[in-house]
C-alpha cells in the first residue's frame, strides 16, 4: 500500500519524516525571563541554605526550616506562582525536610480561626450579592454630605463608612467596595488641565481616606484583616493552655486604638486636602442629589436583603457575647468552652443556604455557585502562616533568630512596644501584612520569654505595626486599589502616611501598656 501511495503521490513517503520536525534551537538567554528567574529563586535559595549554612551543632532542623522559609517567602515576595500555590508549599516542604509530619502540617490549614474566616467570607459574598454594601455606603455618606457642602464633614462620612465596613470584611474588599462609591462622587467634578487646585486636593483626600480607613477599620475586629487572625492563631498554637483571644476581647482593645488613629487620619486629611476655599469651590458640583439618585436606583429593600442583614447582625451579637469577662462569662460558658468564634461564623453562614430568598421558587439566600469567588488564597495563606509558626517553634529556628534581636532586651520597658512596632511597620512596606506577621510574631514570642515579659506585649505591637503599610502602593492591595484611580501618587502617600504612621506608633505605645494590660491581662506571664 505504501508503494501505491508513492505512485499516486511521490511525497507520500516523506510524510513520516514530516511528522517529527527537527527540534529548534532555543537560545539559553530566552529562558532567563523574569518569571523563570523568580520561580527558580525559591528552590535555589532553599538548597543553597541547606547545603552551605551551618547554625551550629544540633541545629540541623533549624537550618532546614530556614531553607524551607526561604523558598516560601521568595515565592510570596516575587509572585513567582499564585499566592495560594506558594502557601501550599509547606505541605510538602516540611515533611520532606523532616520539620513536621504530613498530618501535623495539614492540621494547620483548618482550625477554628480558618473556620471563622470561611464563614465571614460567605457572609461577605451574600452582602455583596444583594448590594447591601452599596446601599449602606450611600445611606451613610448622604448623611454627611450637608447642604451646602461641608468638605471636612463629607470626608468624615466617606472615611467613616469605609472604616465601618472594613470592620466586618477584609480590608481589600472594603476598599474595592468603597472606591467606586468615592469615584462616583468625584466624577461630578470637572476634569482636565483646567481643574481647580482645591478640587484636585479634595479628590486626593477622598482616595487616601478610603484606602487608609480600610486599613484602620480592619484593626478593630478579628475579621477585619488576616493579620489579627494570624496573631490569634499563633497565640493559641504557642499557648494552648492560656485563655484564647476572643472577638470581644480584641474589640475592646482594637476599637479604641483604631478610633484614635482614625481621628488622626481625618485631621491630617482636613489639614492637607481641605483648604479654606474648598467649600465655595466644591458646592456647585456636589450635593445630595447625586447620592439620592443612586440610592433610588437600588429600589426598596427586599426580603432577601433584610434577612442577610439580620443574619449578619445576629452573628456580630454572638461574637461579642460569647466570652465577656472572668466575672461575667458569656454564652460560650454553656458549652464548657467547646464553641469558638469559627463555630458561630460557619453556623450563621449555613443559615444562608437554608433561608429562602422569596425571589424565585426554591431559591435560598445563597447557593454554592455564588461562593465561587471565595478568597481561598487568603484561607491558604492563613493556613501557611500557622504551619510556619509551628515549624519555626518546633525546629528551634525561633531561638536562633531571636538571638539577633537581643538588643531589645536592653531597651527601656516603655520603649519596647514602639521599637517592635517600628520594625514591623518598616518590614510591611516591602512585604504583605500577613507575611510580615507570620515572620515576626514567632520571633517576638521567643524574645518576650527571654525578657520575662508577657508575649502579647510584643506580639500585639508587632501585628498591628504590620498593618501600618501607609507609605508605598505595594504595601497592601488596598493601596494599589486607590493608586490605580489616578488621583494619587507616591508623594501624596508619603505626605499623609508618614505622620499617620507616627501617630499610630505613639497611640499603640500608650495604649498597649495601659489598656492592653487590662484587656489582655499582661501582668500575668504565661
Amino acid at each position: 500500500m505504501a508503494e501505491q501511495a508513492a505512485a499516486d503521490d511521490p511525497c507520500a513517503l516523506l510524510l513520516p519524516i514530516q511528522k517529527h520536525p527537527r527540534r529548534s534551537n532555543i537560545p539559553f538567554t530566552s529562558l532567563l525571563t523574569k518569571s523563570n528567574i523568580c520561580i527558580l529563586s525559591g528552590p535555589l535559595a532553599c538548597f543553597l541554605i541547606f547545603f552551605t549554612v551551618d547554625l551550629g551543632a544540633g541545629r540541623q532542623p533549624s537550618r532546614n526550616m530556614l531553607a524551607a522559609l526561604a523558598w516560601v517567602f521568595l515565592w510570596w515576595l516575587t509572585d513567582a506562582v499564585p499566592m495560594a500555590v506558594a502557601s501550599m508549599c509547606p505541605l510538602f516542604l516540611f515533611p520532606v525536610f523532616g520539620i513536621s509530619t504530613a498530618d501535623d502540617v495539614a492540621k494547620s490549614y483548618m482550625d477554628d480561626v480558618i473556620a471563622l474566616v470561611l464563614g465571614s467570607f460567605i457572609l461577605a459574598l451574600a452582602v455583596e450579592h444583594y448590594n447591601i454594601h452599596r446601599r449602606l455606603a450611600l445611606n451613610i455618606t448622604s448623611l454627611f454630605c450637608g447642604d451646602p457642602v461641608n468638605p471636612p464633614l463629607l470626608l468624615l462620612g466617606i472615611c467613616g463608612t469605609t472604616a465601618f465596613v472594613s470592620m466586618w470584611m477584609h480590608n481589600t474588599a472594603a476598599a474595592m467596595m468603597m472606591i467606586p462609591v468615592a469615584t462616583g462622587i468625584l466624577q461630578r467634578f470637572p476634569a482636565g488641565e483646567a481643574v481647580h487646585p482645591d478640587v484636585s486636593k479634595f479628590c486626593k483626600g477622598v482616595i487616601l481616606g478610603v484606602i487608609y480607613s480600610a486599613a484602620i477599620g480592619g484593626m478593630s475586629t478579628l475579621t477585619g484583616t488576616g493579620v489579627n487572625l494570624i496573631l490569634v492563631g499563633m497565640w493559641e498554637s504557642y499557648f494552648p493552655q492560656e485563655k484564647p483571644i476572643s472577638f470581644s476581647t480584641w474589640f475592646f482593645f482594637g476599637f479604641p486604638l483604631a478610633l484614635v488613629i482614625f481621628l488622626a487620619l481625618w485631621g491630617i486629611l482636613c489639614l492637607f486636602y481641605c483648604s479654606r476655599g474648598s467649600k465655595k469651590t466644591l458646592s456647585p458640583y456636589l450635593d445630595r442629589a447625586h447620592l439620592k439618585r443612586e440610592l433610588e436606583s437600588l429600589g426598596p429593600m427586599a426580603f432577601a436583603e433584610k434577612m442577610v442583614l439580620a443574619v449578619f447582625g445576629v452573628l456580630v451579637m454572638l461574637w461579642m457575647t460569647r466570652s465577656l469577662t472572668n466575672d461575667v462569662p458569656g454564652w460560650g460558658a454553656l458549652f464548657d468552652g467547646r464553641v469558638g468564634d469559627g463555630t458561630v461564623s460557619v453556623m450563621m453562614a449555613t443559615l444562608l443556604f437554608v433561608i429562602p430568598n422569596k425571589k424565585n421558587e426554591g431559591e435560598k439566600l445563597m447557593d454554592w455557585n455564588k461562593c465561587k469567588k471565595l478568597h481561598w488564597n487568603i484561607i491558604l495563606l492563613l493556613g501557611a502562616g500557622f504551619a510556619i509558626a509551628d515549624g519555626v517553634r518546633t525546629s528551634g529556628l525561633a531561638d536562633v533568630l531571636s538571638e539577633n534581636l537581643d538588643f531589645l532586651e536592653t531597651a527601656p520597658y516603655l520603649a519596647v512596644a514602639p521599637l517592635v512596632c517600628l520594625i514591623s511597620g518598616t518590614i510591611t512596606e516591602f512585604t504583605s501584612n500577613n507575611s510580615t506577621t507570620t515572620l515576626v510574631t514567632p520571633l517576638l514570642i521567643e524574645l518576650a520569654q527571654s525578657m520575662k515579659l508577657h508575649p502579647l506585649l510584643l506580639m500585639v505591637p508587632g501585628a498591628i505595626g504590620a498593618q501600618f503599610a501607609f507609605l508605598l502602593p505595594t504595601g497592601t492591595p488596598s493601596n494599589i486599589v486607590g493608586f490605580t484611580t489616578g488621583h494619587i501618587n507616591i508623594k501624596d502617600m508619603l505626605t499623609t502616611g508618614i505622620p499617620l504612621k507616627i501617630v499610630g506608633i505613639i497611640a499603640l505605645s500608650i495604649l498597649m501598656p495601659t489598656l492592653g494590660s487590662f484587656v489582655f491581662e499582661t501582668n500575668k506571664i504565661p
